[in-house]
């Protein structure tokens, strides 16, 4: 059976994008997202019909290692821009429906700004990193530089005893500005450096929004695959970072069909 399908990548994170409103196929993840045998991607999402009439569909988010995983923020820019090409939305404007819950999402252009969750809890760490969830869990650390060995660094962190069974995303940070950030993200899943994370970039903004006390605003975020923006505000009785977007590129790159 052959089985349409597009690419896209969203600064450099890339992604298999299927249409399952009307029949979700059985595949081999791992295979199609192999970057030797199969087509290569960062992982490989499902636009389903969702089960909410509120919500003009379901994105169903695998990482390239076969497994169901939570929210993408890249890859939710990316399949809510392919949502608007194939009719989904009205005048740029979609919601859908996500592993952490209700997203909205405006296209202009190759141009999406995607609603992110709130995040309600930064925790501190002894060695002054932090850790939060803005939609999956990161570790963030901040550096004077970016270290050659990041990766040896960060799969270290990510295979320790605090986060192997479960897992973590871990990015490392320099601050370039007070308002614009570069990054690197080793992610769970993959188990790899990805060339952009978009939930990475929105958790090393509010990481740094922490320190410095920022409590609205724009961060800019240079990533290996190119430049993102997190808006956010920051409510001090309520404890937590709201009204997150994340905003930049989403790009298609070719289409074809799998044979399953």
């Amino acid at each position: 059976m052959e089985i349409p399908f597009v690419k896209y990548q969203g600064t450099g994170n890339d992604f298999i994008l299927l249409d399952g409103r009307f029949h979700i196929p059985e595949l081999d993840i791992r295979f199609w997202c192999d970057r030797r045998f199969g087509i290569g991607a960062d992982g490989l999402m499902i636009l389903a019909q969702s089960e909410d009439p509120k919500t003009d569909f379901k994105m169903i988010y695998y990482n390239s290692d076969g497994n169901l995983s939570s929210m993408c923020g890249n890859g939710g820019r990316c399949i809510a821009h392919w949502a608007h090409e194939l009719g989904i939305g009205k005048n740029g404007h979609l919601v859908f429906q996500a592993p952490d819950g209700r997203h909205e999402a405006w296209v202009n252009g190759n141009i999406v700004k995607l609603s992110m969750s709130d995040v309600d809890q930064i925790i501190q760490l002894d060695n002054c990193d932090v850790q939060l969830n803005t939609g999956s869990p990161h570790y963030v650390k901040k550096c004077d530089y970016l270290p050659d060995t990041f990766v040896n660094e960060a799969r270290e962190i990510r295979q320790s005893d605090s986060y192997k069974k479960d897992g973590i995303n871990v990015n490392f940070y320099v601050e370039m500005d007070t308002r614009i950030l570069e990054c690197r993200t080793f992610e769970r899943g993959v188990e790899d450096e990805t060339l952009s994370c978009g939930t990475g970039v929105s958790a090393v903004a509010l990481a740094h929004a922490h320190e410095k006390k920022l409590n609205n605003g724009k961060i800019t975020v240079k990533t290996q695959g190119g430049n993102l923006s997190i808006y956010f505000e920051h409510s001090e009785g309520k404890g937590i970072y709201h009204n997150l977007f994340l905003e930049g590129p989403a790009d298609f790159v070719f289409k074809g069909t799998l044979e399953a």
